[in-house]
């Protein structure tokens, strides 16, 4: 497909045009593929919790520091530090460490026994020395230290847990994206781009890995963080922590604003991915036509364009993330000042809080709480955006996935038997668009080991006809049968196997020529492979080859001639060794001594086989026991070469056009 006309329009015309998932079905069909590592996702679980445990523990225990011992301290020292005794009394009364560990329950009940490991028991603050305050701080110091090491270390291994599971999704993912190409029909890439599929399967499937390998343990642990955070500060005094989430509302509603935004662009961003991945693949498949005609300047602002489209799409999406951030933020800040002047005001006034008697502990521990209760709402909403991104990657796998193939075995569909080579079209007709018929009733009998000729002009309907004998293409009337079975009753795949097919444009892969020989028949040994070779005329050149037959070759056979690679796909075809040949000659002029060879390999070939031959060699017509003129979808005239010629109709034209110049040129 040269794009020498229209660039980046035409990939608009491209874009999906399906109606956006739900995201909870969506996010349904994620947590299917990661259900499947459930035993790791439990074992993460539970790191988790331990780890927010930890991380919501430790405000509390920050706050005993500052009642317990730092205060007591420096009201002692400073002669109650110009706050009045009640200061002294109001941490003393905050200061449940000091408590028998059988009283407490929960947290402070585990934090307890920690902290009076080995027998030690917590002075009474009001009336502990000097030298048991220091040792009392230490202890607590240190059990902090090991709820931070504890939580670090479960976060580490969280960590490597989810990547080892976005990994594995992602490599079934890919996996699973892949043999579905495989399953789709042909019609579908006719109107799919080659790079959108990449795309779909490398840059798609890396953002899902990247986004719910780890994002989505974080929002979880977030979550988790959030509503146990909530807890504490309700269990610890109602009105403080009412007034510490007083802006909670408003980042609420931040969040799901920016992030209904954000996905909306992410979506956005990754189909244009797509379509600078299917510029680029077109732009280096077609690298010696673009240079041929003098298009590279074209081409590169066909690019730029398309480029241009892909930045502004991420710069959209970049641009709600980016500012999300700061917002939250900022609310973040206001919560603080709140906490922080609200609390001061009243504890230093000496008054209590709808019942809540204020010291400098439970201000340092609210200022904890609400820190550890804006971080994960921060943390949240940056990685939901994120996850965003990751959605509508998954949206456009899904729908890849959804694609249902438009060839497909019916249910219960029997194997196809050893196949004879008769083929029987009965008033066939097909069509790619609807309403726009290819092929119209096109009626004829191959009996076993015939050889057909197909010629007419270009967009008759040659090649639908040789695409509809393997079933690449199903009939929208009529029918195909194959030794009287019709090809919609049997497999396709055990039909396929058995049809042997070489194109004009022959593929060859990235490999030696051993195994692109191989490809026709997978188990075949080496020394059957060279005999492919040499009955295909092959051989010759192949024994030239640096490497001979483990010569690597070059993408699409680069290095090769059109003629030397039409032979290693003739090998190829007698290598499967089948009952029905399709072959399509190449157009393309070649040396007289490689014509010659390709003509030798195909008589070889065609011995004792069906075969059906888009023709453009005046030898292959004359040695065809039957030869179809194709016009409009319609067989217009059908014979033998003689034959036809004597009737002087719409083949007589084609032959003194096109192939009497072959014979005169043959009889020099």
């Amino acid at each position: 497909m040269f794009h020498g006309f229209g660039g980046p329009m035409r990939h608009a015309l491209q874009q999906e045009s399906r109606k956006p998932r739900s995201l909870g079905e969506t996010l349904s069909r994620f947590l299917a593929y990661f259900g499947r590592y459930w035993p790791m996702l439990l074992l993460a679980l539970l790191t988790v919790v331990i780890a927010t445990w930890t991380s919501v523990t430790t405000p509390d225990l920050t706050g005993q520091v500052v009642d317990c011992y730092l205060m007591p301290a420096t009201s002692s020292s400073f002669g109650q530090f110009a706050m009045g005794g009640g200061q002294t009394q109001s941490g003393a009364a905050n200061c449940w460490l000091a408590s028998a560990p059988q009283t407490l329950s929960g947290t402070r009940w585990i934090i307890a026994r920690l902290y009076s490991l080995g027998g030690f028991e917590a002075p009474d603050p009001a009336s502990m020395t000097g030298d048991q305050r220091i040792t009392s701080l230490a202890r607590l110091i240190a059990v902090l230290v090991g709820l931070y090491v504890v939580g670090s270390l479960l976060n580490g291994l969280t960590f490597f847990m989810m990547s080892w599971t976005g990994e594995h999704v992602l490599r079934q993912l890919r996996l699973e994206v892949f043999e579905h190409l495989h399953r789709l029909s042909l019609s579908f890439y006719a109107e799919n781009e080659a790079g959108d599929l990449m795309s779909r399967i490398t840059n798609d499937t890396t953002a899902i890995q990247q986004a719910f390998g780890f994002a989505l343990v974080q929002v979880f642990s977030g979550i988790l963080m959030l509503v146990w955070t909530a807890g504490n500060m309700l269990t610890r005094s109602l009105a403080f922590a009412l007034l510490s989430m007083a802006v909670t509302p408003f980042m609420l509603l931040a969040t799901v604003w920016f992030s209904g935004q954000a996905r909306k662009a992410f979506r956005r961003s990754r189909q244009q991915m797509g379509s600078v991945n299917a510029e680029l693949q077109e732009s280096i498949a077609a690298v010696r036509e673009v240079q041929a005609f003098n298009r590279a300047d074209e081409n590169i602002e066909n690019f730029k364009a398309v480029n241009a489209a892909n930045r502004d799409a991420n710069v959209r999406a970049v641009s709600f993330t980016a500012a999300l951030a700061p917002a939250l933020e900022a609310l973040g800040y206001v919560s603080l000042a709140v906490v922080t002047g609200v609390g001061g005001y009243y504890m230093l006034a000496g008054q209590s809080l709808w019942g809540t008697v204020i010291s400098l502990g439970l201000v340092v521990t609210f200022l904890g709480y609400v820190q550890r209760f804006n971080q994960p709402i921060l943390q949240i909403s940056t990685l939901w955006t994120n996850i965003q991104n990751a959605i509508a990657g998954g949206e456009r796998i899904f729908d890849l996935l959804d694609e249902e193939p438009a060839v497909q075995d019916q249910p219960g569909a029997a194997d196809m038997p050893p196949i004879k080579g008769r083929v029987e079209f009965d008033c066939v007709s097909a069509e790619y668009e609807k309403d726009v018929p290819v092929l119209k009733c096109v009626n004829f009998i191959a009996e076993p080991g015939q050889t057909f000729a197909i010629v007419g002009p270009t967009g008759a309907g040659k090649t639908t006809i040789i695409n509809l004998i393997p079933r690449f293409y199903d009939v929208t009337a009529g029918s195909v049968r194959i030794d009287g079975l019709d090809v919609r009753a049997v497999a396709a795949r055990s039909l396929r196997a058995q049809i042997g097919i070489v194109l004009q444009d022959t593929f060859l892969f990235s490999a030696s020529v051993m195994e692109n020989i191989r490809f026709g028949r997978p188990a075949a040994t080496d020394a059957e492979i060279i005999a492919a070779a040499q009955l295909a005329r092959a051989d010759t050149f192949i024994q030239r080859l640096p490497e001979k037959y483990n010569t690597i070759l070059g993408e699409r056979g680069a290095g090769l001639s059109q003629g030397q690679r039409q032979l290693i796909a003739i090998a190829r075809a007698a290598l499967a060794d089948p009952r029905i040949l399709i072959l399509d000659e190449a157009t393309s002029s070649v040396d007289t001594r490689t014509e010659r060879l390709i003509q030798q390999a195909f008589d070889k070939l065609l011995e004792g086989r069906t075969a059906f031959v888009i023709a453009h060699r005046l030898s292959t017509i004359r040695n065809a026991d039957m030869i179809f003129y194709i016009d409009h979808g319609e067989v217009v005239e059908r014979g033998r070469h003689a034959e036809l010629l004597a009737k002087k109709g719409a083949y007589y034209d084609l032959y003194m056009s096109q192939f009497k110049r072959q014979e005169e040129i043959a009889a020099r």
